[in-house]
């Protein structure tokens, strides 16, 4: 009984092993697990599709300010597109930089095509900043980048969820996450402001 049982386990075994080198072969993810934390070790490390769908490295923005805020366009909040814009215009010859990153994770307030957010953005609040593919921000098919932000491995000083639309990450000029503001936190309110120059202030 034991001899069946243990050559049951070491078939068992074999084929675990044969179903892991076949999707190791063919690119494939087993048990995805939205709080493993990614491979990366900075923002830096991310190529994401802007909105016109063109590969950018976020490396680019190496050496800037960067507030990271995942973005919506039938929210309560949507109204701190200008804000942001404003801050932007204000800071961008200083080394700062927003970089927006639409999501429909909310109650469906990002329901749009990259097309339809981007003529929103610039018609309506004249957003000049860059913006990004729709991503997912939480959840089974959060992206790696919001998986980096809100991971407690590789942010452990401001992980956790994102609560909702309009959160904002605030990145110092060697990637390392600096601040994190909530929804409610309007991006030219006294505390952010603080963090923007207190941040642009360092070498």
């Amino acid at each position: 009984m034991k001899k069946a049982l243990g050559i049951t386990v070491a078939v068992i075994a074999l084929a675990a092993v044969g179903i892991a080198g076949v999707a190791y072969k063919y690119g494939m993810i087993l048990n995805p697990s939205p709080s493993a934390p990614p491979p990366e070790k900075s923002v830096y490390d991310f190529t994401m599709k802007n909105i016109d769908g063109v590969d950018t490295k976020l490396s680019d923005y190496k050496g800037k300010v960067t507030m990271i805020v995942n973005t919506a366009s039938k929210c309560g909040y949507t109204v701190q597109y200008e804000g942001l814009q404003a801050i932007y215009e204000k800071y961008k010859d200083k080394g700062f930089i927003v970089l927006g990153f639409p999501a429909n994770n909310f109650m469906g307030q990002e329901p749009g095509t990259e097309a339809e957010i981007k003529e929103f953005c610039t018609t309506k609040f004249k957003v000049s900043f860059p913006m990004f593919a729709k991503i997912s921000v939480k959840g089974e098919d959060q992206h790696p980048l919001y998986n980096f932000l809100t991971n407690k491995a590789t942010n452990p000083e401001f992980a956790g969820d994102v609560s909702w639309n309009f959160n904002k990450f605030l990145v110092d000029k060697n990637g390392k996450v600096v601040a994190r503001f909530g929804s409610k936190d309007k991006p030219d309110a006294e505390n952010v402001i603080a963090a923007i120059e207190k941040y642009l202030a360092e070498k």
